[in-house]
């Protein structure tokens, strides 16, 4: 019975090769060329083996003596077609002096087998059958890894080859690393944006997919910002660069995802030190099952039983080898940031992945993350002057603050900002601005600039950020401006709580009024107003302290402001990054679009993998230990210790791949 199984698995090792061989030839299977070669090289020695098997040792027998050597010079040569390399690679290892691998394991393993079998002039298909198997879960290894390399290829396809430069009316095709900023590159339908710039002329939709995981096409027009890795889909556009190639969008994305298997986490470093330990560990484990139990056996009076104890050792140094922990659990993470890079969700490494996972408080910035950070002046009252006049002194005062509100008021203005009638413009961090406008001195601001500088002036009840404004010391009115909420954001706080999140907050320089509505409109937990950039981070590391235990903290912000804060929390997460250096550089996880929705999405997908992370280190160590313990005490056989070691190698890393899969979470 056991024979007809024995031939029944070899069968279908070889139909399960030609099947995986004829898929290969498809383009789309994404197969290399040395995974199609040692498909062939699987194909070749389970077929041979079947047939050596079918024959018997009674056809060589006819050939007398000489029919035994000849017999073994037919396993050896099915041997070495399927685990030359392996050979090679245990040889390499042995003199660079890393020697304790699993390649050496497996080397030592059927060569002991082999050798065994020729002394009893027994069967060889145990020790061939044990590379054979091996080299089948090597092969899935590979296909799952390139799998999930092909995930992040995808990304990496936003990497431009070329740029249309444009030089005195002419084009010419530049590599975009020789383009310098302020250029004029002309990018045609179908062709990639390679550089960040702005649009001179020309009208599109580009697709930002690859960037944002959003299908949604995004239009652009003269004077839009656009950056790098974009599909330009419809129109001609001539774009004038801003930057070059190596500080672009899509460099420093490339570099992040790139980077990002360099930082492990201590799942990660957990395996590399199990396995430093482990292996040599179950080398000596083995070579005293070979010699201690037949020492003792003589002491005792009785059989040694050399070959018994041998061939357990060799079959305890194959159900003892580590494969499905070293490559299964760094495969999970690599797997979970691809899935997350497909979706928009960029992970700087599996430590942050880690981290994500146990993330218990998420903390926000209001303006950008909650809310669209577009503001708009929704009123001015108390003025002392006409409207016109009290806007165009604010939006005057404001000329030079990159800062959303300023922005607002610039845009509330209309006209272009003449800034030779600015002059002495101070900005004050959290307050406001002051500055000299034809000749007067104004100050535009909170509440606090106005304390600050001792002017009386009207407090607002209208909800939304109040600008007051002031000329020569005298107060002229306030401007109301108010931010929308965006319209997921409420969904995405509950989403978050579903996801297992214990508590939301909210930070905002905002005064008390207009942040508590936010607060209260989408659901959050605690809200801090009146903020400087500096209390936020006091008020981060209060919540640090009062984190229980191991739950972590995370903080999102847009990017703007930020960098302190997102440096100090657990995780940080910078929203709608595209274009956003400063994101890119302080955050631990970068969501490419606006979409408050992507955080929780970005915490199930860590969740999702670390489960499979656990699960395989639970199950590869359970099973292993309780082979090892059935081999040891002569219960199990080598065929055992192949499904010990390949068959739980292939159940791991199959499970592993799931983490790629995350459309779903």
């Amino acid at each position: 019975m056991q024979e007809i199984i024995e031939l029944a698995l070899l069968a279908a090792v070889a139909v399960l090769a030609i099947v995986l061989r004829l898929t290969g030839a498809r383009k789309e299977s994404g197969m290399t060329r040395k995974q199609k070669v040692m498909l062939g090289r699987i194909f070749a020695a389970s077929a041979l083996l079947l047939l050596l098997q079918a024959a018997g040792a009674p056809l060589f027998d006819r050939l007398g003596p000489a029919g035994r050597w000849v017999r073994l010079g037919f396993y050896l040569a099915d041997y070495m077609v399927i685990g030359y390399d392996i050979l090679k690679k245990a040889a390499r290892g042995i003199r660079r002096g890393q020697v304790f691998d699993e390649n050496f394991l497996m080397a030592v393993a059927t060569m002991g087998a082999l050798a065994l079998a020729v002394y009893e002039n027994g069967d060889y298909l145990e020790s061939i059958a044990v590379m054979l198997f091996y080299q089948v879960g090597e092969w899935f290894q590979s296909y799952a890894v390139g799998k999930s390399r092909r995930s992040i290829s995808d990304l990496m396809d936003i990497r431009p080859d070329y740029a249309n430069v444009e030089t005195d009316g002419k084009l010419r095709k530049a590599d975009p690393d020789e383009v310098e900023p302020g250029s004029v590159i002309v990018v045609r339908p179908g062709e990639k944006v390679p550089i960040d710039g702005v649009v001179l002329e020309g009208a599109s939709a580009l697709n930002t997919a690859a960037l944002t995981g959003e299908s949604l096409p995004r239009e652009v027009g003269a004077g839009d910002e656009v950056v790098s890795g974009c599909i330009n889909m419809t129109g001609l556009l001539r774009i004038r660069t801003t930057r070059e190639f190596g500080e672009s969008t899509v460099s420093k994305i490339l570099d992040l995802v790139e980077n990002a298997a360099s930082r492990k986490s201590k799942s990660e470093d957990f395996i590399s030190r199990f396995a430093r330990i482990y292996t040599p560990a179950v080398c000596l484990a083995a070579l005293a099952l070979a010699v201690l139990p037949p020492i003792a056996l003589l002491l005792a009076g009785q059989g040694a039983m050399w070959e018994t104890w041998v061939y357990r050792a060799l079959t305890f140094l194959v159900a003892s080898c580590p494969c499905a922990l070293v490559i299964s659990i760094p495969l999970s993470f690599f797997a979970g940031i691809g899935g997350a890079s497909k979706e928009g969700v960029l992970i700087k490494g599996s430590n942050y992945l880690e981290t994500l996972s146990r993330t218990k408080t998420v903390v926000f910035d209001k303006t950008g993350t909650l809310t669209r950070g577009v503001f708009e002046v929704s009123g001015i009252h108390h003025n002392k002057l006409e409207d016109e006049k009290l806007l165009e002194y604010a939006a005057l005062a404001e000329s030079a603050s990159s800062h959303p509100i300023s922005k607002s008021l610039r845009r509330a203005y209309g006209r272009e900002i003449d800034r030779a009638r600015v002059s002495d413009i101070r900005e004050i961090a959290g307050k406001g601005v002051t500055a000299r406008v034809d000749g007067r001195r104004i100050a535009a601001g909170n509440d606090k600039l106005m304390d600050m500088l001792g002017i009386r002036y009207i407090p607002c009840h209208s909800a939304g950020t109040i600008i007051h404004l002031a000329a020569d010391g005298a107060y002229m009115g306030h401007i109301v401006i108010s931010d929308a909420v965006k319209p997921n954001a409420g969904a995405a706080i509950q989403a978050l709580k579903a996801s297992g999140i214990q508590k939301t907050v909210m930070l905002t320089g905002d005064a008390g009024k207009p942040a508590g509505q936010v607060a209260a409109a989408l659901g959050i937990d605690e809200v801090y107003s009146g903020l400087l950039p500096g209390d936020k981070v006091e008020k981060v590391e209060q919540l640090l302290r009062d984190s229980p235990g191991k739950a972590k903290l995370a903080f999102v912000g847009d990017g703007i402001n930020d960098a302190p804060v997102l440096s100090r929390a657990d995780i940080g997460i910078a929203m709608g990054a595209m274009g956003s250096d400063a994101a890119i550089e302080a955050a631990d996880v970068v969501l490419m679009d606006d979409d408050p929705m992507k955080i929780a999405k970005a915490i199930r997908i860590s969740r999702k993998c670390l489960r499979i992370v656990y699960q395989n280190i639970v199950f590869a160590i359970g099973i292993k230990l309780a082979c090892l313990l059935l081999v040891a005490l002569g219960m199990a056989n080598m065929w055992l210790a192949v499904f010990a070691d390949v068959g739980v190698m292939i159940l791991a890393v199959l499970n592993a791949i799931r983490a790629l899969f995350v459309k779903k979470c």
